[in-house]
């Protein structure tokens, strides 16, 4: 249940995102490298701190929820598989971050 309910709030994130700055994939943002993906960071650490089980994949979550954002306003097609590459390689500092967040509430708490 904790992974449905991540991945929803992460598909609201990223949907939101979009929206907001007019373009079908999130990552095409104007402000993506200096507002959304920081703040998608920020989203990771916090869902890691919520959700101790699975605090080392929140952070994959968040970012791989991008894809399905993508392929609803854009569709599928070949550049999708870049995007998946794209996706993974940003995942890697979510992850960290997601990741060390559960384990400073651990240390915090106990």
């Amino acid at each position: 249940m904790s992974v449905i309910l991540i991945s929803i709030v992460c598909i609201i994130f990223w949907t939101t995102v979009s929206w907001l700055s007019g373009t079908a994939e999130p990552w095409d943002a104007a402000g993506y490298w200096t507002t959304v993906y920081p703040a998608a960071l920020v989203l990771s650490a916090i869902l890691g701190a919520m959700f101790l089980r699975f605090s080392l994949i929140a952070g994959a979550i968040v970012m791989f929820a991008q894809l399905p954002v993508v392929v609803v306003s854009a569709g599928v097609s070949p550049l999708l598989a870049a995007g998946v590459i794209y996706v993974a390689l940003l995942s890697i500092p979510a992850m960290m971050i997601s990741w060390v967040s559960g384990k400073l509430r651990l240390f915090c708490s106990g």
